[in-house]
């Protein structure tokens, strides 16, 4: 477990910062700003679920929270060569937390409409900061792959936050009436 008895350490005062496994780099680098994207994105759910209405998608969002943690760790812990991403020594993202967000995709998909237009972001509030945390979180896959062009990545964190883009498209539109409260995106219309 974490314990925090001081909030600043002076350690990142010359602009690194520590991993997991007390190394350190600069926190200029495609590995914090990946890490720091999901720290972002988690912010954003917190900040949807102050104006999501029954406890559904307020449950799910909550796991997804913890999940997003679990990612920050992932991402935090440099995977050495050779380390198979499921070794039981470092928190690693894993298949199941992915059935899962594919699950509740599935579930709330069900109750909406197709699609006959491209949705803008907002409606209620729940929806306008599920479609932030969607657009934050489509930023921190591009810093993960931009990571992984330079360092090893547990695959399954790229297929996470994947999904969970998806997932919070989907969620957005099932909080804005399941769909039908949805803002359509009309081509041209203010020229």
């Amino acid at each position: 477990m974490v314990k925090l008895n001081k909030i600043y350490t002076r350690t990142g005062d010359d602009g690194t910062t520590g991993l997991v496994d007390g190394s350190r780099l600069s926190k200029a680098s495609a590995r914090v700003a990946a890490y720091g994207d999901i720290d972002e994105t988690n912010s954003v759910i917190g900040l949807a679920r102050l104006h999501v209405s029954g406890p559904a998608v307020h449950d799910i969002l909550s796991r997804i929270q913890n999940d997003l943690f679990d990612l920050g760790a992932d991402l935090a812990t440099p995977l050495p060569e050779g380390e198979d991403p499921d070794s039981e020594y470092a928190l690693r993202i894993v298949q199941s937390q992915i059935d899962k967000v594919e699950a509740d995709l599935d579930a709330l998909n069900e109750d909406l409409a197709p699609l006959n237009s491209f949705v803008l972001p907002g409606g209620s509030a729940a929806s306008a900061f599920l479609h932030q945390a969607r657009t934050v979180a489509r930023r921190a896959e591009r810093n993960i792959v931009a990571m992984q062009d330079v360092d090893a990545v547990n695959p399954m964190a790229v297929k996470y936050i994947n999904r969970l883009s998806d997932f919070l498209f989907v969620a957005a539109r099932w909080c804005n009436d399941k769909g039908e409260a949805d803002v359509k995106w009309v081509p041209g219309a203010s020229r």
